[in-house]
C-alpha cells in the first residue's frame, strides 16, 4: 500500500479525479478548464445535474456548503467570556506585573486567536511517545498504511509526520510547521472511510527523550499546540521520571484531552499487562491526572499492541467518538487558561479582606492630627481668648502689673508664644507624619499579593512627599492657631513664596459684643476707685469737708467691683472659648484630614480599586473552571 500525499492529491491524483491524469501546467485540463479542486467538483456536481446523471461524492457534503473557517466555540458557552476576561485581565495588569509572569496568560490568548482563525472541524491529536516505544507503529496503524517509518534504528522519526483524514486542514499544519513533503492522507481503506474519523489530524512526533536537543524542542513546541494527544508508553519506560515529571504532571490539567496508551503488551506474558496497566493508573493518579472511568471526564488510559492489532480497533473507535464531539479544540483551550490562571493564582488572589476600612481611616486622621498639633493648637486658642479677655475685662493695675512683670523678658509668656519652634519639634512632627503613611499603608496592605501590596505602598509613599509642608500650609489657609511663618523658604506648585509653618502665635480671637459693656463696667470701677481716693484726698489737705464714710464706700465699691467684673468675664468667657479652642482643633483636623485623603488615602484607594477590577476579571476566568484548578 502506498500512501498519498495532499500534494498527489491537489493535483488530481486522488479519488476525485475520475481515473484522468492531470494534464497541461499546475493542473490544467485537457478540456482547458481550470481544475483547482473545490471548483472543480462543484463544476463536475452542475455538469452531472444537467446530463441527469449521479453526482460522484469526492468529500463530505458539507465541505462544500460550509466555508472553511468556522465559529471556534458556542457563543453561549463559558470560553469566550473567560477570553476576554483574561485579556482584560492581562491588559489591566500590564503596569503593575512583569512581562514574565503574564507571559503565559499571553501565549494562551495569542494561540486562542491564532486557532479561532482555522478550521474548527479538524480535531490536531499528537502521537508522542519515548524512544522504543512504538508511537510510529501506532500511528501507522491508526492510519492503515506505513506512512511513519519505524525500525531499530533510533531515534527513527526526526521531525513531526501528519496525516490528515479530510481537506481543509492546510492551515493546522502551517501552525504546527509541518513541512509540505510530510503530509499524508490514509490508504484508502476501512481506517480512511471511517465516518467518525473525518476531520482527524494525525501528528506522529519524535520522542521526547531524544538525544538530540532540536528533537525535544520540536515534541515541546507541537505539544502546546495541539488539542489532544496520544502518550504511548511500554512496560520498560512507563514509570520514566522525565516523563511524569516533564509532561505529564505538569499536563495534569489537561486530563481531557489526553490519551495514554501502554503499548506493547505482546511482550507481556498471562495477566502481567492488566499488573502493569494498574500501576500506570496509580503513577497517572499521583501525577494529579484525572481518570476518565465510570462516566467521569478524565484521561483515557488503555493498553495494546500496535503489532498485532490487538486493542487497537477499541482505540480508534475512541478516537472516532472523541473527534465526531467537535469539542477537543476547546476543552485544550480551557485547559490551558485554567493553566495559567492558576500560575497568576498568587498575583491574583488576597489573604482575607484586604482594604481601607472607617476605622482605618480615622486612625490615620487622629496620626496626623497629633503630627501637626490640633490638640495643642485647640488649647493654646482657648489660653489666648482666656488671655485677651483678661486683658479686656481686668482692672489696670493688674495689667499694668502684667505689662511691667513681661517687659523685656525673654521668658516671658507673649514671647513665648512668638517663638519659633524648635527644630527638633519640626523632625518630630514629620517623622510622625510618615509613620502615619507608614501604618496605613501596612494595613492597606495587608493580606494583598506580593505586586499589589507593593503598588499600593508606592501609591502611599509617593502621595505622601512634601505632606509635612502641605500640612503646614493648609494649617494656615485654614486660619488655625498655632500656625504662623518660620523662617526658610518652601516653593508651592503655586508660587506662594513662603509657607506658613505650625508653631508660632496665634492670631487674636473675635471679640464677643459684650466685651465693651464689660470694659466700660471695669473703666467704671476704675473711676470710683479714684474718685474716692480724691475725695479721701481732699479731706485730709482740708480742700473739702470731713466725712470719710462716704468716699470710702465709693473707693471701696471701686476696689472691689474691679475683680468682680473680672472674675464675672473669666466666667461668662469659659465656654465661649472652650469652643473656641475646639473649632480651631476641628478647623487643623480637617485641614489635616483633607490632605492626607487627597496626597495618601485617594491613591491608595485607587490602587485598590484596580486590584478589585482585576480579582473580578479573574474569578471570571475561573469561574467555569473544567479542570477544579
Amino acid at each position: 500500500m502506498t500512501a498519498v500525499t495532499d500534494e498527489d492529491h491537489g493535483k488530481g491524483k486522488g479519488k476525485g479525479d475520475s481515473g484522468k491524469e492531470a494534464g497541461g501546467a499546475k493542473g490544467g485540463r485537457e478540456d482547458g478548464r481550470w481544475d483547482d479542486g473545490l471548483i472543480a467538483r462543484r463544476a463536475a456536481a452542475a455538469a452531472a445535474r444537467d446530463a441527469d446523471a449521479p453526482v460522484p461524492v469526492l468529500a463530505p457534503a458539507d465541505d462544500d456548503a460550509e466555508p472553511q473557517v468556522e465559529a471556534y466555540a458556542p457563543a453561549d458557552g463559558p470560553l469566550p467570556a473567560r477570553l476576554d476576561a483574561l485579556r482584560e485581565l492581562v491588559g489591566l495588569s500590564r503596569a503593575r506585573l512583569d512581562r514574565d509572569t503574564l507571559a503565559e496568560a499571553g501565549r494562551v490568548l495569542d494561540e486562542a486567536a491564532a486557532r479561532q482563525r482555522l478550521s474548527s472541524r479538524h480535531t490536531v491529536i499528537a502521537v508522542a511517545g519515548a524512544t522504543g516505544s512504538g508511537k510510529s507503529t501506532l500511528f501507522n496503524a491508526l492510519a492503515g498504511a506505513p506512512i511513519s517509518d519505524t525500525g531499530l534504528r533510533r531515534p527513527t522519526t526526526s521531525q513531526p509526520i501528519a496525516c490528515s483524514w479530510t481537506d481543509g486542514a492546510a492551515g493546522l499544519l502551517d501552525r504546527l510547521a509541518v513541512p509540505g513533503r510530510l503530509r499524508r492522507r490514509p490508504h484508502p481503506g476501512p481506517a480512511a472511510f471511517d465516518e467518525a474519523l473525518q476531520g482527524l489530524v494525525l501528528v506522529d512526533l519524535p520522542d521526547h527523550d531524544s538525544a538530540a536537543t532540536e528533537h525535544r524542542d520540536q515534541v515541546d513546541r507541537v505539544l502546546a499546540l495541539v488539542d489532544a494527544v496520544i502518550w504511548v508508553v511500554d512496560p520498560e519506560k512507563y514509570a520514566d521520571a522525565a516523563l511524569h515529571e516533564r509532561y505529564l504532571r505538569p499536563l495534569a490539567g489537561h486530563a481531557e484531552v489526553t490519551f495514554v496508551v501502554l503499548n506493547q503488551t505482546d511482550r507481556l506474558p498471562g495477566e502481567a499487562a492488566d499488573l502493569v496497566l494498574d500501576d500506570l493508573r496509580r503513577l497517572l493518579d499521583e501525577d494529579g491526572i484525572a481518570l476518565g472511568e465510570h462516566g467521569e471526564p478524565g484521561a483515557t488510559v488503555m493498553s495494546l499492541s500496535a503489532l498485532t492489532g490487538d486493542g487497537v480497533p477499541e482505540l480508534r473507535e475512541m478516537i472516532g467518538r472523541f473527534v465526531s464531539d467537535r469539542t477537543a479544540a476547546t476543552r485544550r483551550l480551557s485547559a490551558d487558561i485554567d493553566a495559567a490562571a492558576a500560575r497568576l493564582r498568587r498575583v491574583y488572589v488576597a489573604e482575607g479582606r484586604p482594604g481601607l476600612g472607617e476605622r482605618a481611616r480615622e486612625e490615620f486622621t487622629d496620626r496626623l492630627a497629633e503630627a501637626v498639633g490640633a490638640t495643642a493648637a485647640g488649647q493654646a486658642a482657648e489660653r489666648e481668648w482666656r488671655r485677651n479677655a483678661s486683658r479686656a475685662c481686668g482692672t489696670p493695675w493688674l495689667r499694668l502689673w502684667r505689662w511691667y512683670e513681661n517687659r523685656g523678658l525673654p521668658g516671658s509668656l507673649d514671647r513665648m508664644g512668638q517663638a519659633l519652634t524648635p527644630p527638633e519639634e519640626e523632625l518630630t512632627a514629620r517623622q510622625r507624619v510618615e509613620q502615619a503613611v507608614r501604618i496605613i499603608a501596612d494595613d492597606a496592605a495587608d493580606g494583598l499579593p506580593g505586586p499589589w501590596a507593593q503598588a499600593v505602598r508606592e501609591a502611599a509613599f509617593t502621595g505622601a512627599r512634601g505632606l509635612p509642608e502641605a500640612l503646614d500650609e493648609l494649617a494656615v489657609e485654614a486660619g488655625a492657631p498655632g500656625a504662623a511663618k518660620r523662617g526658610g523658604s518652601t516653593e508651592t506648585g503655586k508660587g506662594k513664596g513662603k509657607v506658613a509653618q505650625l508653631g508660632g502665635r496665634p492670631p487674636k480671637p473675635p471679640r464677643p459684643k459684650w466685651w465693651p459693656a464689660a470694659v466700660l463696667a471695669q473703666a467704671s470701677m476704675t473711676l470710683l476707685q479714684i474718685f474716692g481716693g480724691l475725695w479721701l484726698v481732699g479731706q485730709i489737705i482740708g480742700v473739702l469737708e470731713p466725712g470719710l464714710v462716704t468716699p470710702a464706700l465709693i473707693m471701696l465699691a471701686g476696689v472691689v467691683g474691679g475683680p468682680l467684673v473680672e472674675w464675672a468675664c473669666a466666667a461668662a468667657i469659659r465656654g465661649p472659648a472652650r469652643r473656641y479652642g475646639q473649632d480651631a482643633e476641628r478647623r487643623l483636623r480637617e485641614a489635616a484630614a483633607g490632605c492626607g485623603r487627597a496626597r495618601v488615602l485617594d491613591p491608595v484607594a485607587a490602587e485598590l480599586v484596580r486590584y478589585r477590577e482585576v480579582r473580578e476579571r479573574y474569578v471570571t476566568v475561573t469561574e467555569f473552571s473544567t479542570t477544579g484548578r
